[in-house]
């Protein structure tokens, strides 16, 4: 008999993830009710911790989000019914990429790049990860009935 079961994730583990890929979704609260956007973001590794750098258009949804804001990334293998999850929580801050060389060190290379002026990072309270485990099915037959 097949299984499946959740594996929770080291917070290293989440930050390997993280830091190898680029493309994630950002959930904010807009007039009460929920939105989530793709992004492309970079990690931002310093002496104080960890930041999650985003670019986006001044003026726009995310540069007016309020702060507490969500990161999600994720892989699924839908043949074997399989995949993984990393969630970041946090709050959303604005920054000035000109401090501490900020831009050429997190730029997160947004794949959309025109007016993409408006600099930010989540601040991180929380990061969490997991995986979706499907345990291999057994054979339905005894081998030993063909021995």
């Amino acid at each position: 008999m097949d299984h499946t079961w959740l594996e929770p994730f080291s917070p290293e583990e989440c930050m390997d993830l993280l830091l190898s890929h680029a493309v994630g979704r950002v959930a904010v609260i807009v007039n009460g009710f929920p939105v989530v956007l793709p992004v492309n973001y970079r990690v931002a590794q310093h002496s104080g911790g960890t930041w999650i750098a985003l670019r986006t258009r001044p003026g726009g949804l995310m540069d007016r989000a309020p702060q507490p804001v969500a990161l999600e990334i994720d892989g699924v293998d839908p043949a074997r019914e399989q995949g993984w999850s990393v969630l970041v929580r946090g709050s959303l801050l604005h920054v000035d990429p000109e401090a501490g060389d900020f831009r050429s060190r997190f730029d997160p290379e947004p794949w959309l790049t025109e007016d993409r002026d408006a600099w930010l990072i989540i601040e991180p309270f929380d990061i969490s990860g997991r995986r979706l485990r499907r345990g291999d099915a057994e054979w339905p037959f005894s081998p030993d009935a063909y021995v």
